[in-house]
């Protein structure tokens, strides 16, 4: 299984619409909003790397409201 964390920047006051709407895509294993430079931040799983960006893109980048997302997958040290 390959998790990534999403840290996404979302247009003014849409953080809490666009988190609503990534709750609810499969592969979406946890949303909380936060404070700084990111407004949400999304853990997901995927079989393998080519599910988990077809998740990102056809998925969670077309949620409206998002202007910029960052992924960062997580790796075992």
């Amino acid at each position: 299984m390959v998790h990534a964390y999403i840290l996404i920047q979302t247009e003014v006051g849409r953080a809490r619409d666009v988190a609503a709407e990534i709750e609810k895509i499969s592969g979406v294993v946890r949303v909380d909003a936060v404070t700084g430079p990111y407004d949400v931040v999304v853990l997901t799983e995927s079989p393998n790397v080519d599910e988990l960006g077809r998740l990102i893109i056809s998925k969670v980048q077309a949620v409206p409201g998002i202007t910029r997302t960052l992924t960062c997958s997580v790796v075992k040290l």
